[in-house]
């Protein structure tokens, strides 16, 4: 008797040959770093919205009203965490993908448009920092084509990428399909290489994301206190990778958030990262749009 279809790959590329790093001037790992830009985004009632965001440094019961308090923890992201972090990327000459929230980019033009006259790829991460799980087809197909736009208008680069906030709905990937205009996105955790999956006759190209090398971390509970705590758990995995990249094709992401790893008792954890990965040749720093690129044309 045959097993029926499961609709989970847990296989994945185990027991076939490796794909060799196809990655420019023959670099042994691409290496992503993505900030999420989700400040101004964040639930807030006094933004109308049915309740507050509960996820910050510290864990208080959710307020019933405005909650200013944790409206001003949110903006200390773009006030003085988002320099910091651009500042530590120039200084290495690293492009990163800016992962952004359709309300925060038309609360923040400038940082749009500063982060792409200094080269960094904006990508989609939903219209407010929330799940898409459970959504409705005709109101998540909405929140993709505002979020599409407004990001379009306000940074003037149409965006490629897409990532939800942790959950997307069972239709996320067909519906940025049909939308058209996106390249990849990077909705699943369950690898260290990319793939391509043909939808609807199209190739559309994933891109794993990662937790575990992520500021987020520095949250209550999550392991990340000292700012050498962050680098030396994503140098592991760099190193790791690394090595592995030399007999099969990698890439490592690493998540930021500019409210989190840009205060400054923790921004020397990710210039020591820079400077760690820095000192190995064969990495290649890229956006993920231009991953994803390189990703398919060996593809095809």
């Amino acid at each position: 008797m045959s097993a029926p279809q499961d609709r989970r790959d847990l296989r994945g590329s185990w027991g076939t040959a490796e794909i060799a790093a196809p990655w420019p001037d023959k670099a042994r790992l691409a290496v992503s770093f993505v900030v999420n830009v989700e400040e101004g985004a964040e639930l807030s009632i006094g933004d109308g919205d049915e309740g507050n965001e509960s996820m910050y440094e510290i864990r208080e019961e959710v307020m019933k009203g405005a909650d200013l308090c944790m409206e001003s923890h949110f903006a200390y992201g773009p006030r003085r965490g988002y320099d910091r972090i651009v500042s530590a990327f120039k200084a290495y000459g690293v492009r990163a993908t800016f992962s952004t929230c359709g309300r925060a980019a038309r609360r923040l033009p400038w940082l749009m448009q500063d982060a792409v006259s200094v080269g960094h790829e904006i990508s989609c991460h939903g219209w407010r920092w929330e799940r898409h799980a459970g959504m409705t087809p005709e109101a998540e197909a909405r929140i993709i084509a505002d979020t599409h736009s407004t990001i379009t208008e306000v940074s003037g680069q149409a965006p490629v990428g897409w990532h939800t906030r942790s959950a997307p709905s069972e239709l996320t990937r067909q519906l940025l399909l049909d939308h058209g205009g996106f390249l990849y996105d990077s909705d699943c955790y369950d690898d260290d290489q990319p793939r391509i999956e043909r939808i609807s006759g199209k190739d559309h190209v994933i891109l794993p994301y990662a937790f575990d090398t992520n500021d987020m971390r520095f949250s209550p509970g999550g392991g990340f206190v000292q700012p050498e705590d962050f680098s030396r758990y994503v140098a592991g995995a760099f190193d790791r990778l690394y090595e592995e990249g030399g007999h099969g094709a990698r890439m490592l992401s690493v998540g930021l958030h500019l409210r989190l790893i840009g205060r400054p008792g923790r921004i020397s954890g990710l210039e020591a990262l820079l400077a760690h990965m820095s000192a190995r040749p064969g990495v290649w720093f890229a956006s993920r749009a231009e991953i994803a690129r390189c990703w398919k044309d060996v593809a095809s």
